[in-house]
């Protein structure tokens, strides 16, 4: 075997080890938890601006018909059928002082993310917050590119779930998953490498941002057949399903944001084995 192929063999021991030695020291599960807080703050402002910019660039009557399939698409159990309508609603009825008034929340996100996974990184810089805000903004002018595919790929697995059978389940699974990889992808390229701040190159940042986002994928492929289980959610919070409800969606956040920063962690270890010498120890952690 040649050395090229020798040491690309070594490369996922390499990753792994990488992710071990970027989290000693870390705690991983407050990490999630401090980024999931900001992604509490943030989710519902970027998906109404989102559903709105798709209704300016495409019609409010083609959104609505698109959100209608994706509601019926959804389980009933948590309420997300209505959720989904809400959403569009607020989205197709948004004002631009509503616009610009919801990019403050919005933001949030970009800053909760430079904050998160700065903790991995030895630089210093002023105005953390406002530079993961200022640089999540671009971000948004490609939501109505990455929303209206998912929206024709929900309606798609809408008719392969009239159509039932074993086929139509396979169907739905398969346009789910690489529907949300694809949408996926390079917002996650994007966050880590510019929103973030991480000082990867193209070949670690296409490879891991192509990873985190099969894995996410997968993760909400999860949580959408969690929706559908007959489980009591309200039983631990004394009755109250609202309280249940909430949690749950924390608790997949929590775990989506977990799968996040892992990923961030074997996309900068994929990095630095890339970057050094045949022979030589990647370089020490920036």
């Amino acid at each position: 075997m040649s050395p090229s192929g020798r040491r690309l063999q070594t490369a996922p021991a390499a990753v792994l080890t990488g992710i071990r030695t970027g989290l000693v020291g870390r705690d991983l599960a407050l990490l999630a938890a401090g980024l999931t807080f900001y992604a509490g703050i943030a989710i519902v402002p970027l998906l109404v601006l989102a559903f709105g910019l798709t209704a300016w660039l495409t019609s409010a009557e083609r959104v609505q018909e698109l959100g209608r399939r994706l509601a019926d698409l959804l389980p009933g159990e948590l309420g997300a059928p209505d959720a989904v309508t809400r959403l569009v609603e607020a989205g197709v009825g948004l004002t631009p002082l509503g616009a610009l008034l919801a990019l403050v929340p919005m933001t949030f996100y970009g800053e909760g993310l430079r904050r998160a996974l700065g903790r991995f990184s030895t630089r210093s810089e002023g105005m953390t917050g406002w530079r993961g805000r200022l640089a999540s903004l671009p971000l948004l002018l490609l939501t109505p590119v990455l929303l209206y595919p998912l929206l024709l790929a929900a309606a798609g697995m809408a008719d392969l779930a009239e159509r039932g059978g074993l086929g139509g389940t396979i169907g739905q699974v398969a346009v789910g998953f690489y529907s949300v990889l694809a949408a996926l992808t390079l917002p996650i390229a994007f966050g880590f490498r510019v929103v973030a701040g991480g000082r990867v190159h193209l070949p670690a940042l296409a490879a891991g941002a192509l990873f985190t986002a099969a894995c996410l994928s997968g993760f909400l492929q999860g949580f959408v057949l969690f929706l559908s289980l007959p489980l009591d959610l309200g039983a631990p919070f004394g009755g109250l399903d609202v309280v249940g409800g909430v949690v749950a969606v924390g608790l997949w956040l929590f775990l989506l944001h977990l799968v996040l920063v892992i990923g961030w962690l074997a996309t900068r270890s994929l990095d630095e084995f890339l970057t050094a010498p045949a022979g030589v120890p990647a370089p020490p952690e920036r």
